[in-house]
């Protein structure tokens, strides 16, 4: 009997010390049963092997637990930036994350959709992000590879994805590649100016984003509550259920038939303690 939750309800979980080592065990404590890590530094462009036997021991523990393991990418990555340099890096800093989750068994590598920077139009930038970009996904041929999901962000400066109809013109730029998929944060998308704290908000919302990008490419959810309020454009994750989203969006979402089999990943404040609450409210929401 396949006892896995429609939801699986985890968290970010810390790795300095040990994928295996240091992240399990906190998985562990929070009754985690997904996990997103970072295998690089998150503010930097810096890469690095890894541990071989800690990514061995991760990749066997999350299989035989059945955790679904996700990877962020680092957040400076920005396939629209005028800057050649910033491109260049992108490239390698997201071409180590997809190589890095194949190793650890991940299912999917987050990335933000990044910005038009230098006064540049989207559809130039756009076109900048298909001919960087395509490539890599391109290169996802082999079975054990993660899907790459697109995470738009709260609609700060020029972000190309913000709002769910920013989706359907990046994903048609490239090509709505197999392997391309979307992770959305509920703080993010809320305060970009979709009210997910109004009653239906919820179901509007991935009505509009299953309209723009086609049905099964909603992979993974960061559940996270907003401080700021809805169009703010301000990126300010809050516990479950004490934001301007409120408690009962999140019932409402995990309802949708969209999110058959999507995990919701926390990145919430409050350490241990305010990720354990966060993972059991989630868990009772789903219902």
């Amino acid at each position: 009997m396949n006892t896995t939750p429609r939801n699986p309800v985890g968290a970010h979980i810390p790795v300095a010390g040990g994928l295996a080592k240091t992240g399990l065990s906190y998985a562990r404590e929070l009754g985690a049963e997904a996990v997103q890590v970072f295998v690089a530094n998150p503010r930097g462009w810096a890469t690095g092997p890894g541990d071989p036997a800690q990514d061995e021991e991760f990749r066997t523990r999350c299989a035989a637990e059945g955790l679904r393991a996700y990877v962020h990418a680092p957040y400076l990555i920005n396939f629209g930036s005028h800057t050649g340099a910033t491109v260049e890096k992108s490239v390698v800093s997201l071409r180590h994350s997809l190589r890095r989750a194949r190793e650890i068994g991940a299912r999917g590598v987050v990335v933000h959709t990044g910005s038009a920077t230098g006064g540049r139009t989207r559809e130039v930038a756009l076109a900048q992000v298909r001919e960087r970009m395509l490539p890599l996904l391109d290169e996802l041929d082999h079975p054990d590879d993660p899907d790459l999901l697109l995470e738009p962000t709260a609609g700060q400066g020029a972000s190309l994805c913000a709002r769910t109809w920013d989706l359907g013109p990046y994903v048609a730029a490239l090509d709505a590649h197999p392997k391309l998929g979307v992770c959305l944060d509920t703080c993010h998308v809320h305060a970009a100016g979709h009210d997910l704290g109004a009653p239906g908000g919820a179901k509007q919302t991935l009505d509009l984003l299953v309209g723009e990008v086609g049905e099964g490419r909603l992979k993974l959810v960061h559940a996270n509550d907003s401080k700021a309020g809805c169009g703010s454009h301000l990126d300010r994750h809050e516990n479950i259920g004490a934001g301007t989203i409120g408690a009962e969006a999140f019932a409402e979402l995990c309802a949708h038939p969209a999110m058959a089999g999507v995990p919701l990943v926390i990145e919430t404040p409050g350490g241990p303690e305010g990720h354990a609450a966060d993972v059991a409210r989630l868990k009772e929401l789903r219902g």
